[in-house]
């Protein structure tokens, strides 16, 4: 999907207005944060964090490994 998006003055700063097409392709509603990353080719932008994705991916690993310690010390 290429959307062409136009940039517009909200009071103070300049912004974007994502049509419905790209909301629901990042599959976000009002109040949801999108995080804006650099790319080789410009710029991604995502309803996720890449940054807190990968540290879920390391405590769910660790959380399954380490499964029988960690209920031992919450008691």
């Amino acid at each position: 999907m290429t959307l062409k998006l136009k940039v517009r003055r909200v009071g103070n700063s300049l912004g974007i207005v994502l049509p419905k097409e790209a909301l629901v392709q990042l599959n976000v509603q009002e109040g949801d944060t999108l995080t804006l990353t650099a790319a080789q080719d410009g710029v991604r932008l995502t309803a996720t964090d890449p940054e807190f994705s990968r540290s879920m991916a390391v405590f769910e690993s660790l959380n399954q490994r380490y499964r029988n310690t960690l209920r031992e010390l919450s008691k």
